[in-house]
């Protein structure tokens, strides 16, 4: 079964003074994959200005853009529509040997290694070591997800965007960002490969054509197990016809849907809203 999602996502920057010019990226677009299809896309910029796309290392789409005219808002505004399928089954899990061999660990190395958001700390190798045991790298990915659902909380504010996994398991709280980084560092310090996710999530599990809901940017994992596996720690589901993935990383430094530079000025505030409507 497949879904067709129609999403919206606005960002308004305000800002105390008046910016002179300022240097942007936006990875908020939908990529076409193989369980997904970006059927159309478009970012729009106010003040107006013109930006190119590209690919980047990660295959994100990312668009591009500046503007040199004096401003005191920013407005950033990515629509677009795409076509969603059902979860994948879970792959036969592959085996210690196969994740612990020299081409595997060659190949992943970037998805094995600790990282700012997902460090070795030795509170979470030795976690990961605890939760891996006697499990092969299927239900170890299992006992990951259901382990960062049972030890965190929903709460947001109580992290912050640069806040690492080991800093969420600490406050036992946080956001779906949080339990991403969580599931990814105790992953790779068990030897499983793992990358972040970054996408929208309709939330309504029963919607119905027409059906919209208000959200954020959702983040999930995807585990190497053979072939690469996606599961939602956030949710405890498997991802499916109403996640619709954006990009892919090492953590959410190489996924962020807005960074960039400006001259002058302090960004007073940031609003966001994302309307994720299903089609059909």
């Amino acid at each position: 079964m497949s879904w067709m999602l129609r999403i919206e996502h606005r960002s308004a920057y305000r800002y105390g003074e008046e910016v002179l010019s300022s240097y942007n990226e936006a990875r908020m677009t939908p990529l076409t994959t193989d369980r997904q299809t970006a059927v159309e896309s478009r970012v729009e910029v106010e003040p107006r200005s013109r930006s190119f796309r590209y690919l980047d290392y990660w295959a994100s789409v990312v668009d591009v853009f500046d503007i040199h005219v004096p401003h005191t808002a920013l407005t950033i505004t990515a629509t677009s529509v795409v076509e969603t399928t059902e979860a994948p089954p879970q792959p036969s899990d592959p085996g210690w040997d196969l994740l612990t061999s020299e081409p595997v660990l060659d190949r992943f190395a970037e998805f094995l290694a600790p990282t700012a958001y997902t460090p070795a700390a030795p509170e979470l190798v030795d976690l990961a070591i605890e939760l891996r045991n006697g499990w092969g790298p299927g239900a170890t990915v299992d006992t990951v997800s259901r382990f960062a659902r049972s030890r965190l909380e929903y709460i947001p504010g109580v992290t912050e965007v640069s806040s690492s996994a080991l800093e969420a398991l600490h406050h036992e709280a946080g956001v779906c960002q949080d339990y991403a980084h969580l599931s990814i560092a105790l992953l790779r310090a068990a030897g499983v490969p793992a990358r972040y996710v970054s996408g929208y999530l309709h939330t309504g599990k029963d919607a119905r054509p027409g059906d919209t809901v208000s959200g954020e940017s959702h983040a999930w994992v995807e585990a190497w197990l053979g072939d690469w596996w996606p599961f939602d720690p956030t949710n405890g589901s498997a991802v499916g016809e109403r996640h619709a993935v954006v990009g892919r990383g090492r953590d959410y430094a190489d996924v962020p849907p807005l960074k960039g530079v400006h001259s002058s000025g302090t960004a007073e505030s940031l609003e966001v809203e994302v309307r994720i409507t299903r089609l059909a």
